[in-house]
């Protein structure tokens, strides 16, 4: 069963201790479950969250009502709105989870020294993973399924925002396990919406292995200020997309107003334009964006294109808006471009509309950023749409795992070595 809520008299720091303390060994008993066991806790897990529609969403009208109430932005309240489709998407999301290869166990290499000793690298659980998240509780349900079907126990601390629909879906994913007999401690939600929690997560070293955080830059700037964990993570996603000059004006136009529009509170959103000086369409791809609501401010020669694009601040190029909102600049060719990427991108996702394929093939090899794209909308950064499955957050270091996080990325690996009476002289 998970740990009960903290007591009264219990510190931030001991009830961290005491759930991390549960969850690694749970995440033991985890790791004694064979890949077809662990396939079928998921399915139930995504069964009885289906099962139980009608609470999770009483509990996030609850939690929607509460942010109107209290100003949140637009696109906060965007991530944090369930309604049936999205309810049975994020049910969807574990059922896939449950069916994706298991990690766990696979051998990536193996050398047969001179001396006899057979040695293999294999992956591993990471162990316990801490995930600290703000106004999504899809990542309820995304992050306790990849880090159980890796072999990971998760301790989950959402954000007071979506606290009652986290709740929810916690309760439907426990009750689903426990009608499989899998350790419900693998999965545990912090039970209180004290800040210091956090606080006692990321200091925590020895007892949490891992940490991700999901959420605005502030939080992500804290964590990685404030941990004495790991921390996998991404600060901003200011992702840009390049029209080049000999880019297609019917793909260019779609691809930009997808990047933008289609979900602008999400981390692949473009929130940086960058128009080729040479591409003859900039004008009907600005006014297709403005067309659809979107506010422009951009450099000079943007500004010429379109007399309602409003004038762009210095920190525009270094802002994620989260929002209809959109920096433009027109450039003298791909070394601009790339120079402009190269100050002011935040290395999440960027983008490149050519026909020409050198110049593509160029962009992609010098951008550097986590995922870098050819004639396609950085939406697609998701790890859903790299058939990943459901994701557990865009990494942008350069350590351990980069873009895209789910099972592989939270696999180590151990060596193993086989020998036959050896000693070493």
């Amino acid at each position: 069963m998970n740990a009960e809520p903290r007591t009264q008299t219990e510190s931030p720091d001991v009830l961290i201790s005491r759930l991390a303390h549960a969850g690694r060994a749970a995440q033991r008993a985890l790791a004694l479950l064979d890949s077809a066991a662990k396939s079928r806790a998921l399915h139930a897990a995504a069964a009885s969250l289906r099962a139980a529609e009608a609470e999770v969403l009483a509990a996030n009208a609850r939690d929607v009502a509460a942010g109107q109430a209290n100003g949140l932005s637009g696109a906060m309240l965007d991530r944090l709105r369930l309604d049936p489709a999205r309810l049975a998407g994020i049910a969807d999301a574990v059922d896939q989870v449950a069916d994706l290869p298991d990690p766990v166990g696979a051998v990536l290499g193996t050398d047969t020294r001179p001396n006899g000793l057979v040695m293999s690298r294999v992956r591993i659980p990471i162990g316990l993973i801490g995930i600290i998240y703000e106004s999504r509780p899809n990542v309820t349900a995304d992050a306790a399924a990849l880090c159980f079907r890796s072999g990971n126990a998760a301790l989950l601390r959402g954000g007071s925002e979506a606290v009652h629909s986290n709740r929810a879906i916690h309760a439907a994913l426990i009750a689903g396990l426990t009608s499989t007999g899998a350790p419900t401690d693998a999965i545990q939600l912090v039970p209180t919406q004290d800040r210091a929690a956090v606080g006692a997560m990321l200091t925590a070293a020895g007892l949490i292995d891992m940490i991700v955080p999901r959420g605005g830059k502030s939080l992500v700037a804290r964590v990685q200020a404030d941990a004495r964990v790991p921390v996998l993570a991404h600060l901003d996603g200011i992702c840009h997309t390049y029209i080049h000059a000999a880019a297609d004006p019917a793909k260019a136009a779609a691809i930009a107003l997808n990047a933008k529009m289609r979900r602008t509170g999400i981390c692949g959103s473009m929130e940086t334009l960058l128009l080729d000086a040479q591409f003859p369409a900039s004008q009907a791809v600005v006014a297709g964006l403005l067309d659809a609501c979107c506010e422009l401010r951009g450099d000079a020669r943007a500004c010429a294109l379109d007399a309602r694009i409003l004038p762009a601040a210095a920190n525009d190029w270094d802002t994620e808006y989260l929002d209809a909102i959109l920096s433009v600049a027109v450039v003298d060719g791909l070394d601009a471009a790339l120079a402009h990427i190269a100050r002011h991108s935040s290395h999440h996702t960027d983008a490149i509309v050519s026909e020409d394929v050198a110049s593509a093939e160029r962009f992609l090899a010098e951008v550097d950023s986590a995922i870098v794209m050819h004639n396609a909308s950085t939406q697609f950064a998701d790890g859903g749409e790299f058939g990943l499955g459901a994701e557990i957050g865009i990494a942008t270091g350069r350590l351990h795992a980069r873009g895209p996080v789910a099972l592989e990325g939270l696999t180590t690996y151990k060596w193993l070595v086989r020998g036959d009476g050896q000693t070493r002289p």
